[in-house]
């Protein structure tokens, strides 16, 4: 079933309703999708690198540091020992790749689940495309003043085209991330308190999940 919610002029002046389509904003949120699909975001941004020396990975003489018994100190076999300073790391991080493959259906029933959720908590703001002649910040704040997002909230800002001016007026502003609707993921979704669209925006999100 769809949605009507308002949409608002980029001055901030509501401007009628716009419709939400239920097969991506109203279904019933499956929470193990949005569990792999931010699980398997995580995982594949781990570059893996990690590695620490085991205790023959040291550069250290293969000579017993004295004899076994007698001496009244503990036994030792090897400078290289983990106990000793200088020696090799016991049980040790090494490289090793963290990837985890989340099928294509899967990440599409997140994203179709957390725009249901995003829907279901009221948080989805829906704005005419702004067209900036230069790079004006003050312009966006202004914009999310108007349209109830308060100062410092974190928001996603979703559009369907970005132009150099928009990208300028909005990077100065850390609680806001600018990002093409078609590169967003699950993650950026729950990521933030509220989701602002740009009508080119809703229409994309629309051509790539109701395909």
């Amino acid at each position: 079933m769809n949605t009507a919610i308002k949409i608002f002029t980029p001055e901030g002046q509501e401007a009628g309703t716009v419709q939400l389509p239920g097969q991506i904003f109203g279904i019933r949120p499956h929470s193990h999708a949005l569990w792999m699909a931010v699980k398997g975001y995580l995982a594949n941004r781990r570059q893996g690198t990690a590695s620490t020396k085991g205790r023959s990975d040291v550069k250290a003489s293969g000579r017993k540091p004295w004899r076994q018994k007698g001496t009244g100190r503990a036994r030792a076999g090897t400078v290289a020992s983990p106990i000793w300073v200088g020696g090799g790391v016991a049980f040790g991080p090494h490289p090793h790749p963290y990837h985890l493959k989340v099928t294509k259906k899967l990440r599409r029933l997140a994203l179709r689940s957390a725009f249901s959720l995003k829907a279901k908590q009221g948080q989805i703001i829906v704005i005419e495309d702004p067209s900036l002649s230069e790079p004006k910040t003050k312009k966006i704040t202004q914009l999310l003043g108007m349209v109830g997002i308060e100062d410092g909230q974190k928001v996603l800002f979703l559009t369907g085209s970005e132009s150099a001016e928009l990208i300028k007026s909005c990077r100065n502003l850390p609680y806001l991330r600018l990002k093409l609707a078609k590169d967003v993921c699950t993650y950026d979704l729950l990521d933030s308190k509220t989701l602002l669209l740009t009508k080119s925006g809703l229409e994309e999100i629309k051509g790539v999940l109701l395909e």
